[in-house]
């Protein structure tokens, strides 16, 4: 009898310790979130359809500081649009997310409705591909439910959806490129076609 009560004091204790261990590793493991990686990100379109939210948790965001606020926005029209307005006919968007607004001429200022945008990277594609890549995807952790093993991860061709610190979630990617201390106002290069030709 006094050997089994001196067995279940050690089995109890050994439970016990086994999970203040586990609460500990827990507490001191870094928490962390999934994010995409504008560098390695290749626009392949997995990240709207692989997304085990619908609509998908990734959107587009827009690096303000890196837009040329072009007239000619490629991640904003088709390339071959027969006019240069925001007929739906003219627009890359499936979606229609993509929001232009007359600053001044030449400039126009492009927003994402997030609420409308699918995470296609259809504008981001183009906008990376003619433009200056001031489109890019991140994943909306307001959305992300963060799964233990990300289904647009097991997908992604170029290996960009990475785990980063839960205090800093994003990947601006502004900060990512590093611009100078005094950034000039960058044109796409379809502004600086135009003024070689003018």
């Amino acid at each position: 009898m006094k050997s089994r009560r001196l067995f279940l004091r050690a089995l109890a204790g050994g439970v016990l310790a086994a999970v203040g261990l586990g609460a500990w590793r827990r507490r001191a493991a870094p928490r962390t979130r999934w994010q995409i990686d504008p560098r390695k990100c290749t626009q392949c379109g997995q990240c709207s359809t692989a997304c085990v939210l619908t609509p998908s948790a990734v959107k587009c965001v827009h690096a303000y500081a890196m837009c040329g606020y072009c007239k000619l926005c490629f991640g904003y029209f088709h390339s071959g649009a027969p006019e240069l307005t925001e007929a739906a006919e003219n627009q890359l968007c499936p979606a229609g997310a993509l929001q232009r607004t007359f600053v001044e001429d030449p400039y126009f200022e492009y927003t994402v409705d997030e609420s409308k945008c699918i995470g296609c990277a259809v504008c981001v594609k183009g906008c990376t591909q003619y433009g200056n890549g001031s489109l890019y995807l991140q994943i909306r952790h307001d959305r992300c439910v963060n799964c233990n093993q990300c289904s647009i991860a097991r997908v992604c061709p170029g290996q960009a959806i990475v785990r980063v610190p839960e205090a800093n979630p994003y990947l601006p990617k502004d900060l990512l490129v590093r611009p100078p201390a005094t950034p000039p106002k960058v044109p796409c290069k379809c502004m600086q076609t135009q003024q070689e030709a003018g």
